[in-house]
């Protein structure tokens, strides 16, 4: 006889999902990698065919199951990157605050996975709203983009785009189409130091645009984690600001501070 859970007589859909959730936390299904038939899913739940599907639907959007047309539903293998972000005390201007490739690079190395970048793709533009603002720049004013996606072991795991000013970026190095390690580098080297970052940070559901970039499935519902960094030169104007953008089941983004 099944061993059914202790709970309400009959699941509904949200109470069976979150129940296969905590199992897989618990590493119930390792061994196979998938969950149990329909039929012995049915029966252990005292539920209807169709309130399995609705919960199994429900797992899909969390991202944490994926089926194969008459082989079952299995269970997605989770490993995410803690991307460490290193900044410092604000009279440390001197000093380096990685952002950029190197520092991803660093933290997926040092758990022994392999860190890759798609070539660079650098547009000059009309800068969207959003950028204008944190750049303080006009409506409709023209910016420099510099727009990559990192891969961990193959897998889409960040966006990287980098703004700037068209002022700032003209006829610099900014502007070529290769890879370009140390952005912040090459904005001391042109006569842009950054001297003051603001970090900001938010979470929602991944955009259109967002989801096709990060290779996620259309109908996704995981959190996105947008880190913007915003920074300013010695002048007191900003003259890059960096759009980090990292879907949560795969990112832990850690800050150092240094005392």
């Amino acid at each position: 006889m099944t061993n059914r859970p202790q709970g309400p007589k009959r699941w509904s859909a949200q109470q069976i999902a979150e129940d296969l959730r905590r199992r897989m936390h618990e590493g119930e299904f390792a061994s196979t990698g998938q969950l149990p038939p329909t039929r012995e899913l049915v029966e252990r739940y005292s539920t209807s065919g169709e309130t399995l599907r609705q919960a199994v639907l429900k797992l899909k959007t969390w991202g944490l199951v994926t089926s194969q047309q008459g082989k079952g539903v299995y269970v997605r293998t989770i490993d995410p990157v803690e991307w460490r972000i290193r900044t410092t005390d604000p009279g440390a201007a001197g000093r380096r605050l990685a952002v950029d490739f190197d520092s991803w690079k660093a933290s997926v190395e040092s758990l022994g996975r392999v860190a890759s970048q798609d070539p660079c793709v650098v547009t000059a533009q009309r800068a969207p709203d959003e950028i204008a603002d944190w750049l303080e720049l006009e409506p409709g004013a023209w910016a420099v983009a510099r727009r990559a996606l990192r891969r961990c072991d193959g897998v889409p795991f960040q966006l990287a785009d980098y703004w700037f000013p068209l002022d700032v970026a003209m006829n610099s190095p900014l502007m070529e189409d290769h890879d370009i390690s140390g952005v912040d580098a090459v904005l001391a080297d042109i006569g842009h130091a950054q001297v003051h970052r603001r970090h900001i940070v938010r979470s929602w559901l991944p955009t259109e645009d967002e989801a096709k970039r990060l290779e996620l499935e259309p109908d996704a519902t995981n959190p996105i984690t947008r880190h913007v960094v915003v920074a300013r030169g010695t002048e007191g104007k900003p003259v890059c600001c960096t759009v980090t953008v990292a879907p949560g089941d795969r990112n832990v983004l850690i800050y150092d501070f240094d005392e």
